[in-house]
């Protein structure tokens, strides 16, 4: 199964050793920050699967943070757990209505934040409990590695089937070329934005003949998004 990637933005550095330890443990996949600036340097090259947040932290708070978040259109769809000392309902209120889809409180246990991360992400995109995505009648199944469109195999490349299952898992959401060249390829891999661009041609040839090509738009100035709700059926 794939590795959930999170980001945790914390000052301190006992707790950001701490999380890295014990959700690493946990099987998720971890990258952290000491601020919000160098969260955006991160985000601005990875696209996290959720983010863990302090509230108080040096320069911008974790509240700026997360309605800067929400104002982002490559990023306010990344789930937001908000941590915090300030245990008070109207500081609960502030934290979730300023973007937050979770807040717990310190001290917390580990336990309780991987069962609040599940939840949150369960939220998020649906897969079926025998591991398939579907789109219509584009099912893709993850644990085979397969596409199938109706009864028909689609023959997808390796590249091909980790740009079609990113889409499928973050629908509805633009990225930009270099988010996903970072998503596709490997992180020390030299790929420019041509390569995105040929790759996702490639996918799109594959998928006409059944009309699932439409699915997936180019967002000029942008990059790319894949349209659920434009082709539910194929054609």
């Amino acid at each position: 199964m794939k590795k959930i990637n999170l980001l945790i933005v914390e000052d301190e550095e006992a707790i950001r050793d701490m999380l890295r330890f014990s959700l690493t443990n946990a099987n998720f996949n971890i990258i952290d920050s000491e601020n919000t600036e160098q969260a955006v340097t991160i985000l601005n090259h990875r696209i996290p699967d959720l983010i863990i947040i302090d509230w108080m932290l040096p320069g911008k708070s974790g509240i700026e943070f997360v309605k800067w978040i929400r104002n982002e259109k490559t990023l306010n769809h990344i789930p937001i757990i908000m941590l915090t000392a300030k245990a008070e309902e109207n500081s609960k209120i502030k934290g979730l209505m300023s973007g937050a889809d979770d807040y717990i409180t310190k001290p917390f246990s580990i336990d309780e934040l991987i069962a609040r991360i599940k939840t949150v992400l369960r939220r998020g995109i649906i897969v079926s409990p025998s591991n398939r995505i579907e789109i219509g009648e584009m099912v893709l199944d993850i644990e085979r590695h397969q596409v199938n469109i109706g009864n028909q195999r689609i023959k997808l490349l390796p590249l091909e089937y980790k740009l079609l299952y990113f889409f499928m898992t973050h629908q509805n959401k633009t990225y930009t070329r270099h988010q996903l060249i970072d998503h596709i390829y490997a992180r020390n891999s030299y790929i420019d934005d041509r390569t995105i661009d040929v790759q996702i041609k490639r996918l799109r040839e594959k998928l006409r003949p059944y009309g699932y090509d439409k699915i997936i738009k180019t967002i000029r100035g942008v990059g790319y998004c894949l349209m659920r709700d434009e082709n539910e059926k194929g054609h």
